[in-house]
C-alpha cells in the first residue's frame, strides 16, 4: 500500500465523523500544531542522557496523540484526559523546581543548545494551546486536554532552566568559595594592602610589624591575636567588624524598604565571627522568622557567600550538598543571609527572614546598595 492516497489532494481530509473538512480548518490546524510538539519533543529526547526526563517526555508524546486523537473524535470518551496526567505534570515541575534556583527575571533562551530546544518546543506547546482554546470555543473541546496543555508549557519552561542550571559554570566559583572558606587571614592577601606598616602592639605581643614587612607581616598575621588584627585594619583604614550603630543603619533600611513592599520580616546582623551584633522584629513577622534570620546571617560568613549562592551549590550532587546538615544545624541554604563586605574583607552577616528566598535576598541586597552610606 503506498504511503500516498491522493485524497487530500484538493485541500480536504476528514475527521472521524466528518468528511470533506478543509484542511484550513481550526481542528485541522490543531491536530497539525500538535503534530510538530510532538516532534520537537522527540528531538530534545535525541540529546537527554537522563532516562527519567525521557521516559517522562515519551509519556507526554503518548497524553498528546490522545488529545489528536480526541479532536479527531470528540465523542470518544476513551480520547479524555484524566487529571492524573496534570497531577503528574505538577509533581514532575515541582521535583525539578527542587532541584534548582529558579531565576525570577525574563529569560532570553539560548544560553545552551539543549534549553534553547527546549524553549523552541515549549513555543510550540503554548501555540498548540492557543489552537485548542479556539476550538474549545468553536466545536468544544475536553476540559482535561485544556489543562494538560497549559500544564505542558509550564514543565518545559521549567525544563530548560533547570538545564540552564546545570550548564553554568558553578564549579570555578565553588572550588573558589571552598578555597577561600581554608584559607586564615593570614593568607588573603586582599585583606590588607601590600604597603608598609609601622605600628607597635600590645606589651603581650613581641611581634612588631615593621616598616619593610608588608608581605612578611600578611604572612606572620596567623599568630596575632584579634586585637592586633583590628588594629592593623585600623591603621590601614579598614574596618575589621560591624558596629552595633551600624548595624542599626543597616536595618533601619532595610525595615523601611520591607514596609514600602508590604513586608513583615526579621533582620539579623552579625559579626565576621558568627555572633549576633542586631536583630530586628517587625511588626507581625513570624515567630519562627528569628532563627532563621540569625542563621542566615551566621551562614553568610561562615562559608563566605550568600545563601542564595550556597543553595545552588548544595543541592544533591553539587559540592556542597548536606552542609546544611553541618554545624548544629546553623547552616541554611535558602536567600536571605548576605556576607557585609568592605573590599574583599567580612566585616559581618547580614540575614533577612519572612518572605520567599528570593524576596528575602532582595532585601538584603537593598540594603548592602547602601552600605557606603552606613558605615
Amino acid at each position: 500500500m503506498n504511503i500516498y492516497t491522493k485524497g487530500g489532494d484538493k485541500g480536504t481530509t476528514s475527521l472521524v465523523h466528518t468528511k470533506n473538512v478543509s484542511k484550513s480548518d481550526d481542528r485541522i490546524n490543531l491536530v497539525g500544531t500538535i503534530d510538530e510538539l510532538t516532534s520537537h519533543i522527540g528531538l530534545v529526547k535525541t540529546m537527554l542522557s537522563d532516562a527519567k526526563t525521557i521516559r517522562m517526555l515519551e509519556t507526554i508524546q503518548e497524553t498528546l496523540i490522545t488529545v489528536m486523537a480526541g479532536v479527531a473524535d470528540s465523542y470518544n470518551r476513551k480520547y479524555h484526559i484524566e487529571e492524573d496526567k496534570t497531577e503528574m505534570l505538577e509533581a514532575e515541575i515541582d521535583r525539578i523546581e527542587s532541584l534548582f534556583q529558579r531565576p525570577k527575571k525574563f529569560i532570553l533562551p539560548g544560553k545552551t543548545r539543549l534549553s534553547a530546544e527546549m524553549d523552541i518546543t515549549r513555543t510550540v506547546s503554548r501555540r498548540a494551546e492557543r489552537a485548542l482554546a479556539l476550538v474549545s470555543v468553536k466545536f468544544g473541546a475536553d476540559n482535561g486536554a485544556k489543562k494538560f496543555m497549559n500544564r505542558l508549557a509550564d514543565y518545559l519552561y521549567i525544563l530548560a532552566r533547570y538545564e540552564d542550571a546545570k550548564a553554568a559554570d558553578n564549579e570555578e566559583n565553588s572550588e573558589n568559595a571552598i578555597s577561600e572558606s581554608k584559607d586564615s587571614i593570614g593568607h588573603s592577601e586582599n585583606a590588607i594592602p601590600k604597603k608598609n606598616v609601622q605600628m607597635e602592639v600590645s606589651e603581650t605581643e613581641e611581634t612588631k610589624i615593621g616598616t619593610s614587612g608588608g608581605t612578611e607581616a600578611v604572612e606572620n598575621l596567623q599568630n596575632i591575636n584579634e586585637s592586633v588584627i583590628e588594629a592593623v585594619l585600623k591603621r590601614l583604614g579598614m574596618q575589621a567588624k560591624i558596629s552595633l550603630s551600624q548595624a542599626k543603619r543597616l536595618i533601619d533600611r532595610i525595615e523601611k524598604e520591607a514596609e514600602r513592599r508590604g513586608k513583615k520580616a526579621v533582620i539579623a546582623v552579625c559579626g565576621p565571627d558568627g555572633n549576633p551584633v542586631a536583630v530586628h522584629v517587625m511588626d507581625g513577622a513570624f515567630l519562627v522568622s528569628f532563627d532563621v534570620a540569625v542563621k542566615k546571617a551566621y551562614t553568610s560568613v561562615a562559608v563566605k557567600m550568600s545563601t542564595m549562592e550556597l543553595s545552588k551549590i548544595a543541592q544533591p550532587g553539587e559540592t556542597f550538598y548536606g552542609v546544611d546538615k553541618l554545624d548544629g544545624g546553623k547552616i541554611v541554604i535558602f536567600g536571605g543571609g548576605i556576607p557585609i563586605k568592605i573590599g574583599d574583607t567580612i566585616i559581618g552577616g547580614l540575614g533577612v527572614s519572612g518572605g520567599t528566598g528570593e524576596e528575602d535576598h532582595s532585601l538584603a541586597e537593598f540594603g548592602l546598595a547602601g552600605l557606603s552610606e552606613i558605615l
